[in-house]
């Protein structure tokens, strides 16, 4: 830990990004990043090689509940063999308007980078090279295939959620002796080309909006993904600008943005409380990965501010797991738009991402996590891409944390 924080590339801007004013620390420590040379531990995003040995002795002496995550996981229609890539050249979300007349095709994107992950899982897990081998022909097919992302402002979460899943998928694999070279070399490129650049375009510019126009997921998914391919590609500079970013940057994406009020030493509100609580899930599962990436690299974005991000999953828990009260200070974005009460639209949203936060702080650090511990009993086993509907929402995170993360 440290009082100061390197320079992000065209994110120097500390201010808040928004009207409404958040509650923040009297005195605020940032984690301090390293320099450009420093190396990264591989394999370092979701999961390291002390998780993968530690999942594999558990699975393989049938403990619970590694064995039913297990279960969960190879009944999974896309996590198997059989599975074939569906690349497209443009991939497209935000399409039929006006700046992209096509359809929607980001479908086949989520479908299949949910599937190279869980085939990576499998053979990180069994030794089984077929498993490497059917992850590896999907993650070739759309780095031989895909050049380019469009469609209108919505491009930006394509290539945040589907940029650190397929980051993370890459990761895994990049020690399969059976990955040629230079077909790891072009997925790299691909990554950095079609999914960093637009990263990097929209948390520097907004698309021209000012800093609080776009809702706190938006910022956070393309932080995901900036740095999931800081580490793939040992970009320092890259990673070093999302943990910047995640602690002073200009938008709904800073940590204090997101989590915009803290109630005492046990609840805090999100940008997003007002607006739908689907959202505000999956504000919980993108900040999951954002810290838990910075974790297996030797950061901890998860105790920042005492835990802010605690308070902020037991405030999400307490209103759609308990269906309890919670207490919200009305929010105004940069526009003037408001959202004065809490909102119960999509209350009770299922998301798999409760046994990621609720294993490293109440198994981990060995804090008190009442409300995300009942969360996290009510989805046991969590299933991943595939186990909760046809549509996006059901792959925006990749789940599995019951085999993945217990302690």
């Amino acid at each position: 830990m440290g009082t100061a924080c390197s320079k992000g590339s065209g994110m120097k801007s500390t201010d808040t990004g928004t009207d409404s004013t958040p509650s923040l620390p009297t005195t605020i420590t940032y984690i301090d990043t390293l320099p450009d040379n420093a190396p990264f531990i591989h394999p370092g995003l979701l999961q390291s090689q002390a998780d993968f040995d530690r999942i594999k002795s558990k699975v393989n002496t049938n403990i619970s509940p590694w064995v039913e995550g297990w279960n969960k996981l190879i009944a999974n229609s896309h996590a198997q063999v059989s599975y074939t890539p569906n690349p497209v050249d443009t991939l497209i979300r935000g399409g039929s308007s006006k700046e992209q007349p096509k359809p929607d095709n980001y479908s086949r994107a989520f479908n299949d980078v949910a599937a190279a992950y869980q085939l990576a899982i499998r053979w990180k897990i069994t030794g089984d090279n077929s498993y490497a081998d059917a992850a590896i022909r999907i993650l070739n097919a759309w780095a031989s295939t895909c050049k380019a992302i469009s469609g209108d402002s919505n491009t930006a979460l394509a290539g945040g959620i589907y940029g650190y899943q397929f980051a993370n998928a890459g990761e895994i694999l990049r020690d399969y002796s059976g990955w040629k070279a230079d077909d790891f070399a072009k997925f790299k490129l691909f990554m950095i080309n079609v999914f960093y650049s637009n990263n990097h375009a929209f948390l520097t510019t907004h698309w021209g909006t000012c800093n609080s126009h776009y809702w706190a997921n938006w910022d956070m998914c393309a932080l995901a993904s900036e740095m999931a391919i800081g580490v793939l590609t040992d970009n320092r500079q890259i990673y070093n600008d999302a943990i910047y970013y995640f602690q002073k940057g200009i938008g709904t994406g800073n940590i204090y943005n997101a989590i915009n009020y803290v109630y005492g030493d046990s609840l805090a509100q999100w940008q997003e409380s007002g607006r739908d609580q689907g959202h505000c899930t999956l504000d919980v599962a993108l900040m999951g990965v954002i810290c838990q990436q910075a974790w297996n690299q030797g950061d901890d974005l998860f105790g920042l501010d005492n835990n802010r991000f605690l308070k902020a999953c037991e405030y999400v828990a307490k209103y759609n797991v308990a269906l309890l009260d919670v207490p919200y200070t009305p929010y105004i974005n940069c526009e003037g738009v408001s959202n004065p009460v809490i909102s119960n639209s999509a209350r009770g949203t299922i998301r798999p991402m409760w046994e990621l936060v609720y294993n490293h702080y109440a198994k981990g650090k060995g804090l008190k996590a009442t409300w995300i511990e009942m969360a996290a009993k009510s989805v046991r086993p969590e299933g991943g891409g595939g186990d909760y509907g046809p549509n996006s929402g059901g792959f925006d995170q990749l789940g599995f944390g019951t085999l993945l993360y217990s302690r």
